[in-house]
């Protein structure tokens, strides 16, 4: 599969697009105004701890407080047991980490009030909430993820080959400072000692910069910044399978160059940069593409399509088969819609960074054979996806349940805000429910208003509804309080919004 790396940089914001096959896969931005924290060292204080929820709140110099758990305090095997964070990617551990553990002491046990402690944001603020926190510190590099703060060597899951995985192990179990901890990343396979030495040397000098900066501050503040969002995608997602990079900006072009000689020496990445006169994402196509991202409907090849509904608990996904009717039979119709829409719900996942709680409401399928043909799919369409998954199996009601691991907001809310008009809800009053709600008003304005006329100003398609078909409703009115009621046209009101004058 051709990879490609679209970098659009301007002055208030970088987007960058992993195109797969010539179509957005994925897409990172980045406001100047709104610059991720994920990674960034702060020194916090301690400013409440909750015993009921076994977590504390910390004020590390943010809007609002940081969420630190229990386990992100004492627990450090879970911090390399499945996962660890490192930035946009989620390298998965084997299971050799994995083992029974004594439960957990009360968070009182481990903080008080006031503490001051160092710790490393592991999610972004999303809506309501603070940024997720942990005080186990990892830093990540091209090949190896430094964990100081852990003594265990992992290797990623996506080594597959067990000879390459205890070559591997061996050589960073020789090399790393005693009680120190490394997690073995993907691309570090056939990797030789020298490169992953230098990496290795490269992160414990920075670890020892950070420990010595957090000395000379007090809480709370930051201590260390993370790349900004070009580096961290370089870092993460270059690899040799990704033929060209493509940057529009002359700056970012030598930046990313020597970027890439300085951490990736020896190798031979093609970076472009693009001087076309049209805009490098219409040139690309991809302007459209994210365009239908933030849409709710997705047609798929067949005429089917599938509603993507993002609320605060969770994610529906309904399929349906819209306009395709199939060939031989409603089942065998059935099937092919599903399956093609696993393919489109693992895409869009994707593209859109949707995580958290995910709910498919698959069309129903009435052989098991079928039901376990479309969660394998989708199980195996999930496997390229650098972040955590989670699939359960079809429910008695035909919906599958799924997590996806969540580190930053969604596109949607990134690009998206809430409509002022109807709150999110995505919709608003009909105009009739709106007329009879101002005949309501009218009615208890109307009687111990004094004179003999009330002047209405409504949005223009509310004033054609009572000149009109809601007519009759006006003269009852007139004629029950023997007011005369003057309709006006207001080309700047909201369709529910309306106004009532006396005299």
């Amino acid at each position: 599969m051709a990879k490609e790396l679209v970098i659009n940089t301007t002055s208030h914001e970088t987007r960058i697009s992993l195109l797969e096959s010539g179509h957005i896969a994925e897409l990172y931005i980045e406001r100047n105004r709104e610059l991720g924290i994920v990674g960034n060292i702060y020194r916090g204080r301690v400013i409440r701890v909750l015993p009921g929820m076994q977590a504390a709140f910390v004020d590390i110099g943010l809007e609002k407080a940081a969420f630190l758990y229990v386990a992100d305090v004492l627990d450090e095997m879970e911090a390399v047991e499945h996962y660890v964070e490192v930035g946009h990617r989620h390298e998965q551990l084997s299971d050799d980490a994995s083992e029974e553990r004594p439960p957990l002491p009360p968070i009182e046990e481990l903080l008080q009030e006031g503490q001051e402690i160092l710790v490393q944001v592991a999610k972004e603020p999303i809506g309501t909430k603070g940024a997720r926190i942990t005080s186990h510190i990892s830093l990540p590099g091209r090949n190896l993820v430094y964990m100081p703060t852990v003594d265990h060597v992992g290797i990623s899951r996506r080594i597959e080959n067990e000879e390459e995985r205890e070559r591997l192990r061996h050589l960073v179990d020789v090399m790393r400072p005693a009680g120190t901890g490394f997690i073995v990343r993907t691309v570090a396979e056939s990797r030789d000692g020298e490169e992953l030495k230098a990496d290795m040397d490269y992160l414990v000098n920075l670890w020892e910069h950070i420990s010595e900066h957090s000395e000379d501050k007090g809480a709370p503040c930051l201590v260390h910044s993370d790349l900004d969002v070009t580096s961290k995608v370089l870092r993460d997602i270059l690899t040799e399978d990704v033929s060209r990079v493509v940057v529009d900006s002359p700056v970012e072009h030598v930046k990313i160059v020597r970027f890439l000689n300085t951490f990736m020496p020896g190798h031979n990445f093609k970076v472009d940069q693009y001087h076309g006169s049209e805009p490098i994402f219409d040139a690309f196509g991809l302007e459209v593409e994210i365009a239908r991202a933030l849409g709710r409907k997705v047609w798929l090849k067949s005429g089917g399509y599938i509603i993507i509904e993002q609320t605060e608990a969770l994610v529906a996904v309904d399929v349906n088969t819209g306009r395709f009717v199939g060939k031989h039979n409603l089942e065998d119709t059935i099937l092919k819609t599903n399956l093609e829409a696993v393919k489109e719900v693992a895409f869009q996942l994707r593209l859109r960074n949707i995580g958290g709680l995910i709910i498919i409401d698959f069309i129903d399928m009435e052989k098991e054979a079928h039901r376990e043909k479309v969660h394998g799919s989708l199980e195996e369409a999930l496997k390229n996806d650098k972040s955590k998954t989670n699939i359960l199996k079809i429910s008695e009601l035909g919906l599958v349940e799924m997590t996806r691991k969540r580190v930053r907001e969604s596109l949607g809310r990134t690009l998206c805000e809430a409509c002022p008009y109807c709150d999110g809800k995505g919709y608003v009053k009909s105009r009739t429910t709106t007329v009879y709600e101002i005949f309501r008003e009218l009615q208890r304005e109307m009687g111990p208003a004094p004179g003999y006329r009330m002047t209405l100003l409504v949005h223009p398609d509310i004033a054609s509804l009572l000149y009109d078909d809601e007519r009759h409703g006006v003269e009852e009115l007139e004629k029950k309080f023997e007011k005369q009621i003057t309709i006006t046209a207001r080309q700047n009101f909201h369709l529910e919004q309306f106004e009532i004058i006396v005299g």
